[in-house]
């Protein structure tokens, strides 16, 4: 832009604040800092949070029962259609 990459990102720097503002470039900077740190721990591999269960490690969830408002709306639906077709 301006043949000199200091003075570039000081513009760059100017515009987004001015776009921005003030109040919301920390919240921008520290989530594009968590998000560039995720990025590099999924490309290495590396994980601070060991003691963190693998998604294989998941717990079983219970079987849901169906509730008695699912089971007669659901059986209900069948009378709508065959009156229609007569």
């Amino acid at each position: 832009m301006f043949r000199s990459p200091p003075i570039d990102l000081i513009v760059i720097l100017i515009i987004v604040l001015l776009v921005v503002g003030p109040k919301k470039l920390p919240q921008m900077g520290r989530g594009l800092g968590q998000g560039m740190r995720e990025f590099k721990d999924g490309i290495t591999g590396d994980s601070k949070d060991e003691d963190k269960p693998a998604l294989s490690e998941a717990r079983a969830m219970p079987d849901a029962t169906p509730s008695s408002t699912e089971s007669t709306a659901t059986s209900g639906s069948g009378s709508d259609s065959s009156e229609r077709s007569s």
